[in-house]
């Protein structure tokens, strides 16, 4: 497998114009003890096959020894795009030799699987019985091989480290074949010493300051930066509309990626754009500030340079943005086999009580209404990697806890839950403020979408593997808990080996300080700081309560925007409703004898592919729509939607009323962010959403608790039908409120 992954990478370089003399360019710091590590490794395993006992005794030591040169070796290499993969694969891997001994795991049912013929001979693997029981888990077989390849000539059986080491070397050759080594050489010195600037030294100026700010007779504004964004404090809080959190992700794809209004592109930046894309031409005819028109000669890059200087392609090659983007679909994945499992391991284990589930859920998601409100506050006082790594250890510790608390008493899981859902909403924010710290600004648009995009796709595609390997794993249950801690764990990994720049900004006689533009831009950074500290301690002063109150003064003047949440308080009552009873309606729709858990991950992949289709569809056809309308059409379309959910029993028929919940779901939230960007001001902006967010979610709360009762006393099909019935009645009665029916 790693030889393929090796290939690949060569392959797939070569195919899109990258150079195989630019692989005899790497400079790799400490490549002797790397050579060393392999010598050792293999040599170790030459004199075991040989049968010479001396080798046999020192066996932990020797493969200690290489295993610790190895991540020695790729730590201090990790800038590199795909070497922290493979740092992690190799952790994982040394990890379950050393506790076995010297040896790796290899469990029975996967080796059969693979097609490998006769017993298991290697004298670096042992074989490990078919049972999950106390000794699967004491020789840590979650991450012993236990993934069988069954495809000739490569069967075989891997661990995830193989996953990890392979992906991450097959990458490394990726880019080192596009990249040449002595431009990625310099980005990641640059970073190391600090000299990529931060928002203190990286300004991205405002409309009225590109038109020449106060000097030009333009009234300066009051603004805020957010820190760590870039954004302005109100915009940047617009991202509470967006969905909260269960666990560690999104909640059951009822959910709107956060959407902020961007600047128009400069010149610059459009000359830059065009350059980019290296077009059919001779020269380029751009204009000037003037008004005239500059004719600028061309010649057209070859198609490794045209690769290399696409947005995706620069961040792929970026070795901190691939270790936090591969992090967090990582996670992902498991955060969906935690979440489908920890639904029916409540389930199976309460006798299928749909109220001890409701619970689990609503424990789930508390935390987005009691704690989001402080919790970035405290994220903007903490270093942010350090945020990000000690979260995931975090959630990798509660998680594995889960399932035994669970088996001893199902009261005792739950304020587990609710601490994982806590730790992920720190996460969060972290996240997003320390992607401006490892991109180039250029690069920074891009970088959140590649985010989304991970983030969106998940949603669609990991539901259906994770409930795959859920209705694989069927008695052994607690194994996808490990699951999702081992994929903490990798993530915490990656995150620690992201090459963090410093925020700095440049002193006054600092070297290369001199000139007038640098001036300029050193005086607007101590303006922007000086407005950071302002609003920071404003910010200090404000309790969640008098949040709320503000919030709740504005929205009284302003009847769209209240009539648009009271429409949102009423109308997804229905949210929760689903949430809780998708469990129930997936086991009554499954046929006797087959496992529901597979049903339920499809019902949520169509909600998610709903979403993304109707987040695309809502972007090409929304301006010609009154976004009140549209609000309103939406709303009386998902509670149709709802009650027909409630009243079918066809798999298929569900799928597709679940895609069409998806869709209406866009169709009402993405109008009501951008009703309450449009008509809130700046300063406002949090105080204003945190109080819809806090009646909006208040009212899917209530609905999780009194649906489990309701489910378990009539049933799934007649509490989701009564439920699409009240969202139905707040669409239709958006008809009688002129404010938000005259919505443009």
């Amino acid at each position: 497998m790693l030889i393929g992954g090796i290939a690949l990478g060569l392959v797939f370089g070569l195919l899109l114009g990258g150079k195989l003399e630019h692989l005899a360019d790497v400079r790799l710091r400490f490549l002797p003890l790397l050579f060393l590590a392999v010598i050792v490794r293999f040599g170790t395993e030459a004199a075991l096959g040989f049968g010479v006992e001396a080798v046999d005794l020192l066996r932990v030591p020797l493969l200690g020894f290489a295993y610790g040169l190895l991540l020695f070796t790729l730590w201090h290499n990790r800038g590199y795009p795909g070497l922290a993969l493979a740092f992690v694969g190799i952790a994982s891997n040394a990890l379950v030799v050393f506790v076995n001994g010297g040896r790796m795991p290899v469990w029975m049912p996967a080796f059969e699987a693979s097609g490998l013929p006769g017993p298991l001979t290697s004298v670096l693997h042992i074989p490990l019985d078919a049972g999950t029981g106390p000794e699967f888990f004491l020789r840590l077989g979650p991450l012993s091989d236990v993934i069988p390849i069954p495809f000739w000539p490569v069967n075989n059986v891997a661990s995830v480290g193989d996953l990890f080491l392979t992906a991450g070397l097959g990458f490394f050759l990726f880019a080192t074949l596009l990249r040449p080594p002595a431009e990625m050489q310099r980005v990641i010195e640059e970073a190391h010493a600090g000299r990529v600037f931060g928002l203190a030294g990286t300004l991205r100026l405002p409309g009225w300051r590109a038109a020449g700010g106060a000097g030009a007779g333009v009234a300066e504004p009051e603004i805020g930066i957010r820190a760590g964004t870039g954004l302005s404090a109100g915009l940047d809080q617009a991202a509470a509309l967006e969905r909260p959190l269960m666990l560690g992700s999104g909640s059951l794809g009822m959910a709107s990626p956060a959407l902020v209004p961007l600047p128009p592109p400069t010149i610059e930046e459009e000359l830059a754009a065009a350059l980019a894309l290296g077009g059919i031409g001779a020269e380029l005819s751009m204009p000037t500030a003037a008004g005239a028109a500059v004719a600028i000669p061309r010649a057209r890059p070859g198609l490794g340079a045209r690769v290399r200087r696409h947005p995706y392609v620069r961040l792929a090659l970026n070795g901190s943005f691939s270790a936090l983007w591969a992090g967090q679909v990582i996670s992902l994945f498991g955060d969906k086999v935690n979440q489908l499992a920890l639904g029916a391991f409540v389930f199976e284990v309460t006798g299928r009580n749909a109220f001890a589930l409701a619970l689990t859920f609503l424990v789930a998601t508390l935390p987005n209404l009691v704690i989001s409100p402080i919790a970035g506050v405290f994220v903007d006082r903490w270093d942010k990697k350090q945020v990000l790594v000690v979260s995931d250890i975090l959630r990798a510790a509660l998680t594995m806890m889960v399932p035994v608390a669970v088996l001893i008493d199902v009261w005792l899981a739950y304020p587990l839950v609710f601490l994982i859902t806590t730790v992920s909403i720190f996460f969060r924010p972290a996240r997003v403020a320390i992607l401006p710290r490892i991109v180039d600004e250029e690069d920074l648009l891009s970088a959140n979408s590649a985010m989304w995009v991970g983030e969106t796709f998940g949603e669609v595609i990991n539901y259906p593997l994770a409930g795959l390997f859920v209705v694989f794993l069927a008695g052994s249950l607690p194994l996808a808990f490990w699951f999702d801690a081992a994929t903490y764990l990798a993530s915490a990994a990656l995150l620690a080996a992201i090459v963090v720049p410093p925020l700095v900004s440049r002193a006054k006689g600092a070297p290369g300080a001199a000139g007038p533009a640098e001036g300029v831009a050193e005086g607007l950074a101590e303006a922007e700081a000086a407005a950071e500290a302002e609003a920071a301690t404003e910010a200090g002063r404000r309790t969640v309560g008098g949040d709320l109150r503000a919030g709740w003064t504005f929205l009284r003047h302003e009847a769209t925007l209240l009539a648009n949440t009271l429409q949102g308080t009423i109308g997804q009552f229905a949210v929760g409703i689903v949430t809780i009873a998708a469990i129930p309606l997936a086991e009554q729709l499954t046929p006797s004898g087959a496992n529901y858990i597979g049903t339920y991950s499809f019902m949520e992949a169509s909600i998610g592919l709903g979403n993304l289709i109707g987040g695309f569809v809502l972007g090409l056809v929304a301006m010609r729509i009154r976004k009140g309308m549209l609000v309103i059409a939406a709303y009386t379309a998902f509670g149709a939607l709802v009650i027909l959910l409630g009243v079918v029993s066809s798999v298929p028929l569900v799928l597709g009323i679940l895609f069409g919940i998806g869709v209406a779901n866009m169709a009402f939230v993405i109008p009501s962010q951008t009703l309450f960007q449009e008509r809130t001001p700046p300063d406002l902006m949090g105080r204003v959403v945190s109080f819809r967010f806090a009646l909006v979610f208040g009212s899917m709360s209530v609905a999780m608790g009194v649906g489990g009762l309701f489910v378990n006393g009539f049933g799934p099909g007649p509490v989701i039908a009564v439920a699409g019935v009240i969202s139905m009645a707040a669409g239709l009665a958006g008809l009688g409120v002129r404010a938000l029916r005259n919505a443009a």
